[in-house]
């Protein structure tokens, strides 16, 4: 296998079929091996992005829906035939092991093959058909034909902690693709090498596909001003963002204000709180223990589904748990965060944590520079309640125990949670009445609720909903990831007694 130093980067970004450079540069923060210079994206290439976008809306939009999963299933084998030199500079880049990339980049490859088996299927669809009724009294009713029609150009944000599922191909992109819609993606700085090589893989599907090269562009770097050139773009329908709260924040402000509204599909941050109920916490505290830490500091905690908060009523068996969780966490080593803004933020949200009134230190450990180590505190229901900062995410792996005085103040806590990505349960037999107390609130509060389980692992299937109410996203009735995903870029379109020659082919017969 060939080394990094071998890689050939271009270092620029990928417009409409060209790749552009020229102007100012970056360069990147690797983990470790060399830094490179990518240029610096502006304004006025995001405007060149969204017209050769628009473009090719007119003839992409009308692509079949076998064309469709043909184009989607090239990007994947495109991928594939460059999985060493994803998995070389995305280690450098992250800091991720190997394995992880590896298994990043299969998911990233089976979402793709995912969506085209999808759209092949049809359902996604929604075809309805209400004949005329010519002869119906006082009225006739007229021939009406529905179908989901995709929206136009997207707008795709790479995040920072997917360097590849949740980026430049990944899920937001797939889905906008597979509905019919070109995608203008802003590349993360964390990790530009990667973005290259996944954008040299669409664009080689794009000419093995004859397909319209403005489908797809990626835009690297840039300043605060390309992304609100992005969003603010007349010709972008729709945004699909993973990241900060406060960054997301300002970019759905901006979709609001525009003079056309539009959506902006945003994930922003979760606490994904676990409830551990009596009984289950009495039988097996120590075993749900060992597997909290196991998802609390895996990937250094930078999942959004980190479950960094968890509940438990005080007592004996409150303090088994606190001790077994603290063994399991002592041995876990420093990990390497993505970057160093990251790792800035996550000692930041530890002393806000550790400086908070009424909350114990439980185990303290030493991180420094891009480094994270676990952290673990422990507060009581009131001081949880009284204190809403407590619930904000630490993104980095930090928990948080919260000991509740009863049912009624664990069933507060609920209540008072933010909107959630996840919240789990974990309960046995003699816990169902509770349990059956609790679920009213914690459905409302989440996207996906879970049972003797941890979130941190996203199954890509037809029945995940990862979203939320705010602040976990923007659009609680969406979802990222899962087939569910494509409904977020298509619109339904009422047809009235249209003839057959002008529908769209879904609609014909």
């Amino acid at each position: 296998m060939p080394d990094t130093t071998d890689l050939a980067l271009r270092g620029q970004h990928l417009i409409a079929g060209e790749w552009t450079g020229g102007g100012e540069s970056f360069a990147s923060s690797p983990a470790h091996g060399p830094a490179r210079a990518f240029a610096v994206g502006t304004p006025a290439l995001v405007a060149t992005a969204c017209a050769a976008a628009e473009a090719a809306f007119w003839s992409y939009g009308s692509t079949t829906r076998a064309e469709r999963a043909a184009f989607l299933n090239a990007i994947a084998d495109e991928i594939e035939a460059r999985a060493w030199a994803i998995t070389r500079i995305g280690t450098e880049e992250t800091g991720l092991p190997e394995a992880r990339l590896q298994g990043e980049r299969g998911r990233t490859t089976g979402q793709l093959r995912l969506f085209a088996s999808h759209i092949l299927e049809g359902d996604y669809l929604d075809r309805r058909h209400d004949p005329a009724l010519p002869d119906r009294a006082p009225l006739p009713r007229p021939d009406l034909r529905m179908i989901q029609r995709p929206i136009g150009p997207v707008a795709v944000f790479g995040a920072s902690n997917f360097p590849l599922a949740f980026s430049t191909a990944g899920g937001d992109t797939a889905a906008a693709l597979a509905a019919g819609c070109p995608v203008v993606v802003k590349g993360h700085s964390a990790h530009p090498g990667t973005g290259e090589i996944v954008a040299e893989a669409v664009h080689a599907a794009i000419m093995s596909c004859n397909i319209h090269p403005g489908v797809f562009s990626l835009i690297q770097g840039g300043r605060r001003d390309v992304g609100e050139a992005l969003v603010t773009d007349p010709r972008i329908r729709a945004v699909g963002f993973t990241g900060s709260l406060a960054g997301g924040r300002a970019l759905f402000d901006l979709c609001a204000r525009r003079p056309d509204p539009i959506p902006f599909f945003g994930e922003l941050g979760s606490v994904n709180p676990m409830f551990l109920l009596p009984e289950a916490l009495k039988a097996r505290g120590a075993e749900i223990a060992k597997g909290w830490a196991g998802s609390l500091t895996m990937g250094a905690g930078q999942f959004c589904t980190n479950p960094g908060i968890a509940v438990v009523l005080d007592g004996p068996d409150a303090d088994a748990f606190t001790r077994a969780a603290t063994e399991a966490l002592k041995p876990v080593g420093a990990q390497v965060m993505l970057t160093d803004g990251i790792a800035s933020a996550y000692r930041q949200g530890r002393d806000r944590i550790a400086g908070s009134t009424g909350v114990q230190e439980v185990l303290t450990s030493m991180c420094d520079r891009r480094n994270a180590t676990p952290y673990l505190y422990a507060t009581t229901g009131l001081e949880w309640l009284a204190n809403h900062a407590l619930g904000e995410e630490v993104f980095g792996p930090l928990g948080l125990i919260v000991r509740a005085a009863d049912a009624d103040e664990m069933e507060e806590i609920a209540q008072s949670l933010q909107g959630q990505l996840t919240c789990t349960l974990h309960l046995d037999a003699g816990d169902t009445a509770l349990g059956r107390r609790l679920m009213p609130v914690l459905e409302r509060k989440a996207g996906r609720v879970l049972a003797n389980g941890f979130p941190t692992g996203v199954e890509v299937a037809d029945a995940m909903v990862h979203g939320g109410p705010y602040p976990a996203s923007t659009n609680f009735g969406a979802t990222s990831v899962g087939t569910l995903s494509i409904r977020r870029f298509l619109r339904p379109v009422c047809y009235q007694n249209m003839p057959d020659a002008l529908l769209p082919e879904d609609l014909r017969g």
